[in-house]
């Protein structure tokens, strides 16, 4: 997990909000759109560092179980 990419990701998510409201207010459609749309590209960010932690716990997992069966095998040929 990257703090720095998260943070990125819930700047981008709180100056989309920003703009989203800027534009009801101000009648923007435009400011509006872009707000949500920011929004958007700020929840794929943090989806995508999710997946990164995901697969880095199962790399871990699998790793670890490949180190206890070569450990088995090692024990089963030393006996």
């Amino acid at each position: 997990m990257s703090i720095e990419d998260r943070a990125k990701a819930a700047a981008q998510n709180v100056e989309g909000k920003g703009q989203e409201v800027v534009g009801a207010v101000t009648g923007s459609t435009e400011d509006e759109a872009a707000g949500k749309a920011k929004q958007g590209a700020a929840k794929v960010r943090d989806g995508i560092e999710d997946a990164k932690d995901k697969i880095g716990d199962k790399a871990k997992e699998v790793g670890n179980k490949i180190s206890d069966a070569v450990d088995r095998t090692k024990d089963e040929l030393n006996k």
